[in-house]
């Protein structure tokens, strides 16, 4: 970031790697747009609203609805400078021939087709303002296949797709549009979920964090379309 005061728009930001976003951005003086499905979510998360946070209740599945969530935040904020697309899940499949359109249908929902409403909602305002950042949550599994997770690295590789196409479409209106590939992110629901998994190489939300930062700061302004693996520590 820079001295200039950005304004970051981030979804799923109830979740745990929104909490750790929001902090690092918080860290560096930025104004915030926490985006989640419901406001008790983002108070449980976060704590209470203040003049350089603005929670916003929104169903990302609903164009309209995160469009006018947007221009509440240009209302308070004058334009956003960065989007953090997070909101995202997993979900563990079948084989794909066994595939059901239930779960296609979320696990496209849930990481692309938010991924895209929310692009849609900000990027005309990015190209009137002269450039911003985009910053997308794929993930190390989707560079090939694996069983059992066809449609999830289905998802989350559209996600990769997009983020380079839209890379190439908007550098020359100083947007820079990259994505984080991160392994498994070490939180209590994944620690749960997988009680005897060896937790010494997951990636901490904060050090994501940290990473999407960079990503999202004028020190990343000469990279475009990068898919960067994020995948703990050594």
């Amino acid at each position: 970031m820079t001295s200039a005061t950005k304004t970051v728009l981030v979804t799923g930001a109830a979740g745990n790697l929104g909490r750790a976003i929001a902090a690092a951005f918080e860290a560096r003086d930025a104004n915030l747009v926490l985006a989640a499905r419901t406001r008790d979510s983002l108070v449980a998360a976060l704590g209470a609203e203040s003049e350089r946070r603005l929670f916003v209740a929104v169903d990302l599945l609903d164009q309209a609805a995160l469009d006018a969530a947007v221009g509440r935040a240009r209302e308070r904020f004058g334009r956003v400078d960065v989007l953090c697309n997070i909101a995202g899940g997993f979900r563990m499949g079948t084989p794909v021939h066994q595939t059901s359109d239930k779960d296609w249908d979320f696990l496209m929902d849930i990481n692309a087709r938010t991924m895209l409403h929310a692009v849609r909602a900000v990027v005309p305002q990015m190209i009137d303002g002269g450039g911003g950042k985009i910053v997308n949550v794929g993930a190390f599994a989707a560079q090939k296949g694996v069983a059992q997770m066809g449609a999830y690295v289905a998802a989350k590789s559209a996600v990769i797709r997009l983020t380079e196409a839209m890379a190439a479409e908007l550098r020359e209106k100083n947007i820079n549009v990259n994505c984080v590939l991160p392994t498994i992110i070490d939180t209590p629901e994944n620690r749960a979920a997988m009680p005897k998994a060896d937790t010494s190489r997951w990636v901490a939300p904060a050090d994501l964090a940290n990473v999407i930062v960079f990503l999202a700061s004028d020190d990343a302004r000469a990279i475009h379309g990068a898919a960067l693996p994020v995948t703990g520590l050594s």
